[in-house]
C-alpha cells in the first residue's frame, strides 16, 4: 500500500464537475463519510452508496451549485460543492477518496470553492463540520473559518403534537415575502432561493399562530433549514414533520429550551457538529434550525 500511495501526486488536477462524475463522486462520498464516522463510532451520513450518488447527481445538475472535482491521472479522487443560491454561500459536501487522504487534496478543494466565493462576491461562506473530526476543524480554522455554534443532530419519530393556536400547512409562493422577513429578522439575510426550491419540490411548510405566519421550514431534515419567531413555532414544525429524512435535523445546542424539549419527546442525539463561518455573520436573534450548509 505504501508504494501505491507514494505514486499519488501532491497536486492533483482540479476541474469543474459534471453529471458524468456522479457515480465516482457519490461512491467516494459514501466511502469517505463511512470511514471517518466508523473510526469515531458514529453512524455514517449515507447508509448506502446510492443515496450519496443520488444527492450528488442533483447538485451536479443544479444551476446554482458550483462543483469542483479532483483527478489523479484521469481518476476522480475527490469533490467539493458550493451552494450559490443566496447572498451567503454554503460549502459541501467535501469528500476525498480514503486512499488519498492526508495529501492536501481536501485543502485544495476548499481553496477552490473559497476562491469561487470571492470571485462571485458572496457576503459570507458557511458550513457545518463534524465536531469529532479534528482534521477538518483544523483545516477550516486555518482557512479563516470561525466556530460559531455547537449543533446537535437529532433523529427519531416526530411526536405529532399540536400546540394551542398553532397550525402547519404547505408553503406557497405567496408566503415567500413573509418568510423572508422572518429570516431577515433572525439572521440579517433571507434564504429566498432555497425556500423557492423547497416550495417547488413540495417540502416547504409554514407554521401559523392564529392565522399569522410565525415560521417556516424548507424541510425538517439534514439539508433543510427552519426559522421562526418563537420556540413554540419551531416545536410545532418539528412535531408535525412526517419524518426526519437522512441522518436527522440540526438543533443549536445553546437553545437549551428547544434542545431539552426534543429529548423529552423521545428524540435522540446522533452526533455533534459545529457551525463555522467566514465573512458576514450576526448572532441569530431568534430560534432556527440550520441545514448542513448553515
Amino acid at each position: 500500500m505504501s508504494a501505491h500511495l507514494n505514486l499519488i501526486p501532491e497536486h492533483p488536477v482540479l476541474r469543474a464537475g459534471a453529471l458524468e462524475d456522479a457515480n465516482d463522486c457519490g461512491q467516494i462520498c459514501y466511502e469517505a463519510f463511512k470511514a471517518i464516522s466508523t473510526q469515531h463510532n458514529f453512524p455514517p451520513d449515507f447508509p448506502e452508496p446510492a443515496l450519496a450518488i443520488g444527492l450528488l447527481s442533483g447538485l451536479l445538475t443544479h444551476e446554482a451549485f458550483y462543483a469542483v472535482v479532483a483527478e489523479d491521472a484521469g481518476r476522480v479522487v475527490g469533490s467539493n460543492f458550493l451552494d450559490e443560491r443566496n447572498t451567503i454561500a454554503g460549502v459541501g459536501p467535501i469528500t476525498v477518496d480514503p486512499q488519498y487522504q492526508n495529501r492536501s487534496i481536501g485543502h485544495q478543494l476548499m481553496q477552490s470553492v473559497l476562491k469561487r466565493a470571492a470571485e462571485k462576491k458572496f457576503e459570507g461562506v458557511r458550513l457545518l463540520q463534524a465536531a469529532y473530526h479534528n482534521r477538518s476543524l483544523s483545516l477550516y480554522t486555518k482557512l479563516g473559518f470561525v466556530a460559531r455554534e455547537p449543533i446537535s443532530v437529532i433523529q427519531g419519530t416526530p411526536p405529532r403534537l399540536n400546540l394551542p393556536g398553532y397550525q402547519v400547512r404547505p408553503a406557497n409562493l405567496e408566503d415567500i415575502e413573509t418568510c423572508n422577513r422572518i429570516c431577515v429578522q433572525v439572521h440579517g439575510h433571507d434564504r429566498s432561493a432555497e425556500l423557492f426550491d423547497a416550495i417547488k419540490q413540495g417540502t416547504a411548510r409554514v407554521v401559523e399562530y392564529r392565522g399569522v405566519i410565525v415560521g417556516y421550514t424548507t424541510l425538517v431534515a439534514f439539508f433543510g433549514h427552519s426559522v421562526a419567531t418563537s420556540n413554540d413555532a419551531l416545536k410545532t414544525l418539528i412535531a408535525n414533520a412526517e419524518e426526519y429524512p437522512g441522518p436527522g435535523f440540526h438543533v443549536p445546542t445553546r437553545n437549551f429550551e428547544l434542545f431539552r424539549w426534543c429529548l423529552e419527546q423521545g428524540l435522540r442525539v446522533v452526533q455533534p457538529m459545529t457551525l463555522m463561518t467566514t465573512g458576514r455573520y450576526q448572532d441569530p436573534s431568534g430560534p432556527y434550525l440550520p441545514s448542513i450548509y448553515y
